[in-house]
């Protein structure tokens, strides 16, 4: 009888942990799943803005002209850390806006840049609505790479979502199941082309920018 109820008891502890091992591996399943809802999404903005703003700079979007500079003044203020004056457009010029052909004009016109330009120089802009945006090729491809960047992080996110795995911490489902079951239909070759494509048009986009 006693070697009965010594077998119980072992039998409830076992139970008792094999529940909340099934626990914690649901929780993780579901921590996967939400960060790659995540990516995801983060992806998809940022390739959604990095393409609006890299078609203005293109010029593709918005109108074409140039804006004549009457004066520049630097807005960040005097205890900026040097990463952030190096990384923002902290000076702002103002001056007239002629939209090419001369279908436009715009006495109060300003720009944000990162560096003073003279009285007279002449800024290659496009308008916005009511705001202008220093245009440029190589201001456009660099916000081209930022998306095909966008496109690495949705990939990721869509892997993550379909199996759960999550990237970070501990996974309860392991990469290699992971890679499996998104091989039995078709997200493991759409994963791969977003990374892919979107790897590739990355590199080339940024280094197009500043070779080109």
């Amino acid at each position: 009888m006693a070697q009965a109820q010594g077998t119980g008891k072992g039998d409830a502890g076992d139970g008792s942990a094999s529940g909340l091992h099934g626990l914690v591996g649901q929780a993780l399943g579901r921590l996967g799943r939400w960060g790659g809802l995540v990516f995801l999404l983060a992806g998809l903005a940022l390739s959604g803005w990095s393409a609006y703003e890299g078609s203005y700079l293109a010029g593709w979007a918005g109108t074409h002209g140039t804006l004549t500079v009457q004066r520049c003044e630097v807005s960040y203020p005097n205890n900026a850390s040097h990463s952030s004056r190096k990384n923002r457009r902290p000076v702002r010029c103002e001056g007239v806006f002629v939209a090419d052909g001369g279908k436009g004009r715009d006495a109060g016109a300003a720009v944000r840049v990162r560096r003073r330009y003279g009285a007279g120089t002449e800024l290659s802009v496009q308008r916005t609505g009511d705001e202008y945006v220093q245009s440029g090729l190589d201001r456009a491809w660099r916000s081209f790479a930022a998306f095909f960047g966008g496109w690495v992080l949705t990939g990721l996110g869509l892997f993550c979502l379909a199996t759960g795995y999550a990237p970070f911490g501990r996974s309860r489902v392991s990469y290699d199941d992971a890679w499996e079951a998104a091989g039995r239909g078709r997200t493991r070759v759409v994963v791969l082309g977003m990374i892919g494509v979107g790897s590739v048009g990355g590199v080339v986009s940024f280094l197009i920018s500043y070779l080109g």
